[in-house]
């Protein structure tokens, strides 16, 4: 998946969830385990996230007040297999539309109720001279470890 000079984020993980639980999970019900109150960076408070369910949809954050602020785009609609999003949210927490840092996530089968996730956030040189500050940011426990796992607790749910 990786770009073999490029820098990037990777997990891979089990799920006890079908890959199509676990993709609509991830994408229908993405506001639901998304941790908006500390990753959001609208103005307002973000009371859900959003990924359009097809190519070249947004992705994006919406306050109470219907504020939309934008993530980035759906690069790739290929359920449940896999979804590429583009990330276009720069150092300074703000929307960047010529940003194009990649979030590839892949749902492998391994059985009827059972899911391998393949996560990775791509093209993290994009950052610039902030590209190694960026990948250890995203690394932390704080950031994709943390999120990833409210991922995980909400597709194993029901």
């Amino acid at each position: 998946m990786a770009d073999e000079t490029g820098l990037a984020v990777q997990k891979t993980f089990l799920l006890n969830s079908s890959q199509e639980r676990a993709f609509k999970v991830f994408t229908e019900l993405f506001g639901s385990w998304w941790p908006l109150v500390t990753h959001h960076i609208g103005t307002d408070p973000a009371q859900t996230a959003i990924i359009e369910p097809k190519a070249q949809g947004r992705w994006f954050e919406r306050a109470a007040n219907g504020a939309e602020t934008d993530w980035g785009r759906v690069l790739v609609w290929d359920p449940p297999h896999r979804v590429v999003l583009s990330w276009d949210i720069g150092t300074d927490w703000k929307y960047d539309a010529t940003l194009g840092t990649e979030v590839e996530v892949r749902f492998v089968p391994e059985g009827p109720e059972a899911t391998r996730v393949e996560f990775e956030h791509r093209r993290l040189e994009r950052y610039g001279a902030q590209a190694k500050t960026m990948q250890e940011i995203f690394s932390r426990e704080t950031g994709w470890p943390s999120i990833l796992g409210n991922f995980t607790s909400a597709a194993g749910k029901g």
